[in-house]
């Protein structure tokens, strides 16, 4: 699977079958910063571009020696949201031989759901899900594997970090100001969610949500992914209030940071904490399944029953991925 995100390009290989745990073989990260490669028109820069296409035809090479049998490609807000998008998938196309394909807000989220879904199983009753990106946030509510409702905003950590929070550290009333910002933002939304009916199970996905559990206590990512993993709103706020004082530097140094999330937590945290604030919800439980395992799911979903990845609403998945299949 390659996943080119607003701050990383993602090449994820994995054993997957219909009905099997699909289990990842290697990986391997770029840091790009897409998003930061957006110019005053809104466009993706040249050079920008440059290094996207150069990581692409590398990482597709990786894949073929892989053994890859199928490629499935996609791209989230940073190429969703660039005016000249169009422009740049015909050029990934040509010189890569890559579909890449964008997935609109709506489809990650429900994407997500679905990988959550999967993962709790139905016993957990009905599902509130949160999942905060570089560029958006994606909060999804159901009782099955399509979510009754899916939300897509514009309430990415790195988003949110360049607009609100560019000083290193944040100053004090700027994060007040974020956070007041915030809670009026997503009311509307928070009320949208419930209105479908309050969860059994509050659960959160993506990364920043993992290193956020991590600083406030939970299981390292080396005590394996059927650990129980949670992140209080009490300790959430503890945290906040701890490393909105640091620096990107002195946040890269503390467990389960990486240097690239560092100068994003603090505005990831306090999307998580108005998120959680507008849902209600005292804490989640951290899925170790997101949108990746979302697609690789949805696509073998769709090739058992026959319908392929036909294009439309209802199939968002019509990417290309890279997904190695196993017993065949």
């Amino acid at each position: 699977m390659l996943d080119v995100g607003s701050n990383t390009v993602h090449l994820l290989v994995v054993d997957a079958r219909r009905g099997g745990h699909p289990t990842p073989m290697s990986s391997t990260k770029a840091s790009l910063r897409l998003a930061e490669a957006i110019d005053s028109d809104g466009k993706i820069t040249r050079r920008g571009a440059d290094k996207l296409i150069g990581t692409i035809d590398e990482f597709a090479k990786i894949a073929t020696s892989s053994g890859c049998a199928e490629l499935m490609a996609f791209a989230t807000s940073a190429v969703r949201d660039a005016k000249n998008s169009e422009e740049l998938l015909a050029r990934i196309l040509a010189e890569t031989g890559v579909a890449l394909r964008v997935l609109a807000g709506v489809d990650e989220s429900r994407l997500t759901f679905l990988a959550v879904r999967r993962w709790y199983g139905w016993s957990a009753g009905r599902i509130i899900n949160i999942d905060i990106g570089g560029g958006s946030l994606e909060l999804s509510n159901g009782v099955d594997e399509e979510p009754e409702v899916a939300l897509s905003l514009p309430l990415g950590a790195g988003r949110l970090t360049r607009e609100w929070l560019p000083d290193d550290p944040p100053g004090r009333r700027r994060v007040a100001m974020l956070r007041d910002w915030l809670a009026t933002e997503l009311a509307d939304a928070g009320a949208e969610m419930l209105k479908a009916g309050a969860p059994d199970l509050a659960v959160a996905s993506s990364k920043t949500f993992r290193s956020l559990a991590r600083l406030t206590g939970a299981a390292p990512s080396g005590a394996g992914p059927r650990v129980k993993r949670t992140l209080t709103a009490t300790g959430l706020r503890q945290l906040i209030n701890f490393i909105s004082r640091m620096t990107a530097a002195d946040r890269a140094e503390l467990e389960g940071v990486s240097a690239d999330r560092a100068p994003q937590i603090v505005a990831g945290a306090l999307v998580a904490e108005a998120s959680m604030n507008a849902l209600g919800v005292e804490s989640v439980d951290i899925c170790p399944w997101a949108l990746r395992e979302g697609l690789i799911l949805r696509r073998l979903d769709s090739e058992a029953d026959g319908s392929g990845l036909a294009g439309g609403t209802h199939n968002p998945a019509s990417v290309q991925t890279f997904v190695r299949n196993a017993g065949r």
